[in-house]
């Protein structure tokens, strides 16, 4: 069983030779973000897969980024979910992963959306993780996991645990077991950004001050790795994903970055990497 790493997208906006061709020397396998629109940028992402050998994991947006747009409903995120990912798939990604539905809606639309939004993936044949994000329909441990008994037993997740602890204020899937065994037994993906009481990005995970939050999440993508080597995964992806748009701390006034965005997915990817090894170690596949 190997581990992948991609290289988050996320923030980039010049050219995407430049950030493949870093992303390949780092020992990236894969870029992940979303599609480019515009018929030259689409042609200058292919060319630079291409040129770097890299695989890629297409990233769907139903309205909004990160936040859904202000009123949008479930026929409208239905109709961005199977637009984009039809401009996606000629690129030929390995899977998708999107930022779904809106924490606005009621548990049964949610539950219509996610479903549909199912079907529309499995109808082209491609896997698509659902990713827990606030905002989003899975934007709680508790409420994923009440959607999750309603929805199609093969419909699979993005894991970003970091979301869940800013949600809840705390390292809270260490008081969720249940959830925790539940969300790896659907993990296709997982986005580790390490999240803490009151964010979901860390200032830094290699200060001191952040170690519980690091072991905790350690802990818990352990549980991830071990369902999906039960499931018969022979490749697992992950995606370090600190980024900016507020989520990287900077000073006041000065505005000047806390930390490097570029070391600290770096540095995520060999920790994990190491860390990886040493749980294959430790933990050997039950015969």
């Amino acid at each position: 069983m190997t581990l992948e790493f991609f290289k988050t997208l996320w923030g980039h906006t010049g050219p995407f030779r430049p950030a493949a061709a870093a992303a390949h020397a780092a020992g990236f396998c894969g870029l992940e973000g979303a599609f480019p629109a515009e018929p030259e940028r689409a042609r200058e992402f292919l060319e630079a897969l291409a040129e770097y050998d890299l695989a890629y994991i297409a990233e769907i947006s139903t309205t909004g980024y990160a936040v859904p747009d202000p009123g949008s409903t479930v026929a409208d995120h239905l109709d961005a979910f199977a637009r984009i990912l039809d401009r996606s798939l000629p690129a030929g990604p390995r899977f998708v992963s999107t930022m779904a539905g809106s924490d606005l809606w009621s548990f049964g639309e949610s539950v219509d959306f996610l479903a549909r939004a199912h079907a529309i993936a499995r109808d082209r044949g491609i896997r698509c993780g659902f990713e827990t994000h606030r905002s989003r329909s899975l934007y709680h441990p508790v409420r994923t996991a009440e959607l999750l008994a309603e929805l199609p037993a093969d419909l699979e997740l993005t894991l970003d645990f970091s979301h869940w602890c800013v949600v809840t204020e705390r390292l809270v899937l260490d008081e969720l077991p249940d959830v925790l065994a539940l969300a790896a037994s659907r993990a296709l993906h997982v986005q580790p950004r390490i999240g803490y009481d009151q964010g979901a990005q860390v200032p830094d995970p290699r200060a001191p001050e952040y170690a519980p939050a690091v072991d905790a999440h350690l802990r818990w993508w352990r549980a991830v790795w071990e369902s999906q080597r039960d499931r018969g995964f022979t490749t697992l992806t992950m995606t370090p994903e600190f980024g900016p748009d507020g989520y990287l701390q900077c000073e006041p006034f000065t505005r000047k970055p806390v930390a490097d965005l570029w070391d600290l997915n770096v540095w995520t990817a060999r920790h994990l990497a190491g860390e990886f090894t040493r749980w294959q170690a430790e933990t050997p596949a039950a015969p």
